[in-house]
């Protein structure tokens, strides 16, 4: 029995990532926010990409900016409802949150 628990415990940290391979933090590409854009514009570019959109209600979407009009967002394939999309008000919107880093 020690001798299977050795065993696991060597196989476990021979396969372990860290030490087969250094990761290390990584800036996404083309991920910024614009200062001096507004909101709308930002969001336009994330035209296809995943953000996080918070309403002034408190609520908050999930999805990929399929598009930007002058007062609305279009977001596909929102998280956690299956073939679901939304339309939101664009002054409704308090924040918006994207994915800037990743693990490489």
């Amino acid at each position: 029995m020690v001798v299977l628990a050795v065993i696991m415990c060597w196989g476990v940290s021979f396969f372990s990532p860290s030490q087969s391979e250094a990761r290390s933090v990584v800036s996404v590409k083309g991920a910024k926010f614009d200062m001096s854009l507004s909101l709308a514009d930002n969001l336009k570019s994330y035209m296809g990409k995943n953000v996080f959109v918070y309403l002034k209600s408190g609520k908050t979407f999930q999805g990929y900016v399929k598009a930007v009009g002058n007062n609305i967002v279009h977001l596909e394939k929102l998280a956690g409802k299956d073939f679901y999309d939304a339309l939101i008000r664009i002054e409704e919107i308090s924040a918006m949150e994207a994915k800037f880093r990743e693990m490489k």
